[in-house]
């Protein structure tokens, strides 16, 4: 074989070679630069923030625990510590290339690739009556106002009464107005809402709304009036 013929063998070798699945990072920056709406940061969850928004998980029994844009599967990996096999968890994520990763990563859990929306469909198809936690990795400040209170109201839906619901939102985004109207959507439908601390070791730092008890009928609060907003962010 001469020195020519070489060259091109070993070209030919490595074009026919099979590319390295992306990292997690490199994959969700691919679907953030197809649809940045979407998937709301350019970085997946850090651990501290899944640890912040997962607590509300039951460490006994057998509880339902749904996950709203599960993403690149950082909540999903810490609800699945979490249970230990126990209890049944649902995560759900719109994007089929991280729907299949979640599958491929997460045997334990049941991943949907279907728009959240349809929340109350997606259980009763699955014969499960109500979730007792329901955690959320969507990105609810970029949300228009229609689209929180579909998002609210399914999952307000498929909350049992005494159930517990997690998001989280970012720093920098507190004062904009989606993100305060999210915040005041929580205090309507929900009996109880707590933030945390901020959680600064994540890229950008973020906190979480721990919320309990859905309301039946909400009625008409202001999550200012109720929380004094502007000393509970530090």
């Amino acid at each position: 074989m001469t020195t020519s013929t070489a060259h091109r063998t070993a070209r030919h070798c490595r074009l026919c070679k099979p590319s390295q699945e992306p990292n997690d990072y490199t994959l969700f920056l691919r679907q953030w630069v197809r649809a940045p709406a979407r998937m709301g940061a350019i970085a997946p969850s850090s651990r501290h923030l899944a640890e912040a928004v997962c607590a509300s998980v039951p460490e006994r029994g057998e509880p339902v625990v749904v996950e709203l844009g599960a993403g690149t599967g950082p909540f999903t990996a810490e609800i699945q510590r979490r249970l230990g096999g126990r209890g049944r968890h649902l995560a759900v994520e719109i994007d089929p290339l991280l729907a299949q990763r979640l599958r491929d990563r997460h045997p334990g859990a049941e991943v949907i690739q279907r728009d959240a929306v349809h929340l109350r469909h997606l259980l009763d198809e699955r014969g499960i009556e109500s979730a007792d936690v329901v955690v959320s990795g969507l990105p609810w400040a970029l949300f228009p106002s229609a689209t929180q209170h579909q998002l609210m109201d399914a999952t307000a839906a498929v909350l049992a009464p005494a159930g517990a619901f997690t998001a989280f939102t970012y720093l920098h985004a507190v004062p904009l107005t989606p993100a305060r109207r999210f915040r005041e959507l929580l205090a309507n439908r929900f009996e109880e809402v707590v933030p945390s601390r901020t959680i600064w070791r994540n890229t950008p730092p973020a906190f979480v709304l721990h919320a309990r008890r859905p309301r039946p009928e909400p009625p008409l609060l202001s999550w200012s009036t109720l929380s004094g907003e502007t000393g509970w962010f530090s």
